[in-house]
């Protein structure tokens, strides 16, 4: 059995709220913040990493504070380039058996047990997203804020894909199967030489 569905359902009704009251209170005062996704195995060597940081001082230069998943990887690259910017480096952290451990370069630290919970948090303050090369995980966030941007319960806002090497596959398929077979419209893809700008026009 799941974990989280062992014990007591009116207790873990609480915990849940107790999560969403403490989110909502730390964050009232972000301001205007881009949340940032990506891969948690990525090493500080890597290309995509030193990416991150430079997106996240860029953004900091227009006054953005920055989101991230508060783990290793592309989360601690956004969160060190907003942390060396002076600006809020947010990290929304999950309690996982494996992988995830906070990283140093966070002004307001949230742990979370629930992934939907987290995700609220992540949409709720957040002006637009950028998703940096990653896995399931950053799959998941990527294709929920779209869904949420296409069924109109957030407002649209940029998604940008970082990476074109790494996402055109993905972008293809979309275009040649989803696109092509109507069950995907009112979409505008847009490459750059290195990212790819995603809206989705209103019905």
């Amino acid at each position: 059995m799941i974990e989280d569905l062992k014990g007591d359902e009116s207790w873990r009704i609480f915990r849940i709220i107790s999560e969403f009251t403490e989110g909502v209170d730390r964050l009232s005062n972000l301001g205007y913040a881009v949340s940032i996704f990506g891969s948690a195995r990525l090493p500080p060597e890597n290309a995509y990493y030193h990416q991150a940081v430079e997106m996240a001082k860029r953004l900091a230069k227009e006054d953005f504070a920055i989101i991230t998943g508060g783990g290793p990887g592309i989360m601690e690259a956004a969160n060190k380039g907003a942390f060396e910017s002076k600006t809020k480096s947010v990290g929304l952290n999950i309690r996982l058996p494996h992988e995830q451990t906070a990283n140093p370069y966070q002004d307001i630290t949230l742990d979370y047990r629930y992934f939907f919970v987290r995700k609220v948090m992540f949409v709720k303050h957040s002006m637009g997203y950028v998703c940096m090369p990653g896995g399931f995980g950053t799959m998941d966030e990527f294709f929920e804020s779209l869904t949420l941007m296409q069924t109109q319960k957030i407002y649209p806002m940029p998604m940008i894909l970082f990476g074109v090497k790494y996402w055109q596959g993905l972008i293809d398929w979309m275009k040649s199967t989803m696109i092509s077979n109507l069950f995907l419209r009112r979409t505008l893809i847009i490459l750059r030489s290195r990212m790819i700008l995603i809206r989705l026009w209103k019905p």
